[in-house]
């Protein structure tokens, strides 16, 4: 069945190739196309394109239908091109004529951009649970190893003291500055484009408004033109916000390669966490982490193969969007999948203690040297001349003290402000309104 089909069929070979995967994406969309189709019937009865009675004959119907996904029992029947066309299907072999109604001032178009609208929306706010958790556990961990010191490095080379909590905290802080894209993003996916149909809006009297209202989204997308347009830019910017949360699970992945190596030596993990060779019998290699981090460079590169899709398209609707789906919904999953089990290994993780003790680390106290100097008003240069040349004739004396207050500094870590940051933030998510919208639409 195709809901643009008069009276004659496509070739086989064409719907085959141009329907392609879509089917079981588009499972994954069925919830929020009843959530939409819901909201539109209301929206419908509203301007008396549909009346009392077959408004409530509809929405018994596509809550059952809704019923059934959340059952994991809804599927796309053979000769069904997409889920609309299979949810209006199940409404008109039901209902008759009133099944066919529910499609009136709407066009697959707007239905899609919805569907993906809602889709992202549910999805960013598993996302930001997620950053959530791992954020905690960084700042609890920041928090714990605060004075347990170990090597920073500059050009892979010892450089400075550093601290667990100082390195736990810089990924804390990334996070929170991540969250700020995220909300970004999901303020653009959070306005509505249903009604703007094929992206020439209607003839019908339609309020767009109401079904704004009704499935809890801030605004709504006022010029019907762009609201097509919107359809890859969304995704686009959704997949870059994504991107940078993966940007930060890649780094922490790899500092966690490097210090877990026997040159090293900074940390460690249970062995149950590790895997073996299958010849070497001593090995306990890092894979979560090493997988973690070439799923989160993949995602990086989401954002160029949406633009790659999309990229000098004209104004209007283009079948290359179709592909959006097999691109971004995936990564969802992806990201969050690495976000959990980076989550589970650190609250897992075994830090090393008196790791600057160790005598191969002593020129990491040149710069404390050289400070210690200076306060006596000693120039900054002539300090760094003198304990340099104590370096280079093997005289170089330390203590191993360290006396940092500054904010952000290995004594400071200023925790307090990069929660609050992340509060901040998160605050400006509608969650609660959201859930409350699409609540009262289901009840």
């Amino acid at each position: 069945m195709k809901l643009w089909q008069k009276d004659s069929a496509s070739h086989d070979k064409v719907n085959d190739f141009t329907i392609g995967n879509d089917k079981q994406f588009d499972v994954q969309l069925a919830r929020y196309d009843v959530q939409g189709s819901l909201a539109h019937i209301k929206m419908l009865a509203s301007v008396g394109l549909l009346n009392t009675e077959e408004l409530q004959i509809l929405s018994r119907s596509l809550k059952e239908i809704y019923s059934q996904i959340l059952r994991g029992e809804f599927v796309i029947g053979d000769g069904i091109e997409d889920v609309h066309s299979q949810i209006e299907l199940m409404l008109t072999n039901k209902h008759g004529e009133i099944g066919k109604k529910i499609h009136s001032a709407r066009s697959r178009n707007d239905q899609v951009l919805v569907d993906m609208k809602l889709f992202m929306r549910a999805e960013l706010q598993q996302v930001v649970s997620k950053v959530e958790s791992l954020f905690n556990l960084l700042i609890e961990k920041s928090e714990k190893h605060q004075k347990d010191l170990m090597p920073g490095y500059t050009h892979l080379q010892i450089a400075m003291p550093s601290s667990f909590g100082l390195w736990f905290g810089a990924y804390a802080e990334s996070l929170s500055d991540d969250l700020i894209l995220i909300e970004s993003a999901f303020r653009l996916v959070n306005k509505n484009p249903l009604g703007s149909a094929a992206g020439y809006g209607s003839s019908f009297p339609i309020n767009r408004k109401l079904t704004t209202t009704l499935l809890g989204f801030d605004d709504l997308h006022y010029n019907s033109v762009y609201a097509q347009m919107m359809r890859g830019k969304t995704e686009r910017i959704v997949a870059q916000s994504m991107a940078n949360v993966a940007a930060t699970l890649s780094k922490l992945a790899m500092d966690i390669c490097l210090f877990v190596n026997q040159n090293f030596d900074f940390i460690s993990f249970p062995s149950a966490l590790t895997t073996g060779s299958s010849i070497m019998p001593h090995k306990k290699n890092p894979d979560v982490f090493e997988l973690i981090r070439a799923k989160c460079n993949d995602l990086q590169g989401l954002p160029n193969q949406i633009i790659l899709l999309t990229n000098n398209l004209p104004s209007g609707y283009h079948r290359d969007f179709q592909l959006l789906k097999e691109k971004i919904l995936p990564a969802f999953g992806t990201l969050n999948s690495c976000l959990e089990m980076m989550r589970f290994m650190l609250s897992n993780i075994i830090v090393k203690t008196n790791l600057l003790a160790d005598e191969k680390y002593k020129y990491i106290f040149s710069v404390e040297e050289v400070n210690k100097l200076v306060v006596t008003g000693v120039p900054f240069r002539d300090a760094y001349q003198q304990v340099g040349m104590a370096i280079e004739n093997g005289a170089f004396n330390y203590s191993g003290s360290i006396h940092h207050t500054h904010e952000g500094s290995i004594g400071n870590l200023c925790l307090d402000g990069i929660k609050s940051n992340f509060e901040n933030i998160k605050f400006l998510f509608p969650f609660e309104k959201i859930t409350r919208a699409i609540d009262l639409l289901l009840e």
